[in-house]
């Protein structure tokens, strides 16, 4: 059977995630649907907090969120934790609100996973970065300051230039 990759074209280098399809099913289409109608071409990470995670995928560079599509339904019961080069939605206090938004934990979030979270839970994890992890890293080093957006906005761009799906056996 064949893996599912998305490839993330950025400013600091690319970065290459491997989608848990089986897993999270929901999660996985909805970020693939987004991908291949070039929904994240010019967004940003736009919160980035070393030592937990790098967040991106809803703001442009303009610093104007993106319209996204209706919310999908919270899969964090899967069984896949959110540990360094996890990649997880982000999503509001609601569980079921995730859209576009996702992070990549830059160290394990326990916390993060609904065995642990306070609201019971958690943050679903769909995919890991298998190549590119070091981008992330160096990504996570640029100075941050708080603004309209984010409490964590990095001084220094990381945009996504393009995602692209590939599948591999």
């Amino acid at each position: 059977m064949a893996s599912t990759f998305v490839i993330l074209e950025t400013t600091v280098g690319n970065i290459e995630i491997e989608l848990y399809m089986k897993e999270a099913p929901v999660t996985c289409a909805n970020f693939l649907e987004y991908v291949k109608a070039n929904f994240y071409t010019g967004t940003i990470f736009h919160r980035i907090i070393p030592g937990f995670m790098a967040q991106g995928g809803g703001f442009d560079v303009a610093k104007r969120q993106k319209p996204t599509r209706a919310p999908i339904v919270n899969e964090a019961g899967n069984g896949l934790k959110n540990v360094r080069t996890s990649v997880a939605m982000a999503r509001t206090s609601d569980p079921n609100s995730a859209t576009a938004q996702f992070f990549i934990n830059l160290a394990d979030n326990g916390f993060l996973d609904r065995a642990e979270s306070q609201d019971g839970v958690g943050y679903a994890v769909f995919g890991h970065v298998t190549q590119g992890m070091d981008f992330v890293d160096e990504a996570a080093k640029i100075p941050t300051v708080r603004n309209e957006i984010s409490e964590a906005w990095p001084t220094k761009l990381v945009a996504i230039r393009k995602a692209s799906v590939i599948e591999r056996p």
